[in-house]
């Protein structure tokens, strides 16, 4: 399938796609990310690798339509864990105390 990624053309199968990052160690997923096989991958570290381009050339959103028209799931961003200071019931103060911990003996 053509796919236009950083303004260039690429034709890129799913076959091809599964092939070349079959050996790839997936990166931990901080965006948008997409499952090749049974690992999850992130969306600029697929196309780096599919298209050896520096991911500061391309944008995630591009890579997202190639893998989707070619048929592989793709996922938002996952959302952000709640903060510490945003326990309920607590004051400034206690939340302040519980981030700094409790002093070491000597």
């Amino acid at each position: 399938m053509r796919c236009v990624i950083a303004r260039f053309p690429f034709d890129l199968t799913k076959a091809g796609v599964l092939q070349s990052m079959q050996t790839v160690r997936p990166e931990p997923v901080t965006g948008e990310s997409v499952t090749i096989g049974r690992r999850t991958y992130p969306l600029k570290q697929v196309g780096q690798v599919i298209t050896r381009q520096d991911r500061r050339d391309f944008t995630a959103a591009e890579v997202q339509r190639a893998m989707t028209r070619l048929g592989f799931t793709c996922h938002t961003a996952p959302a952000p864990a709640p903060a510490a200071s945003s326990a309920p019931g607590l004051s400034p103060f206690q939340r302040a105390s519980a981030m700094l911990g409790t002093p070491e003996s000597a």
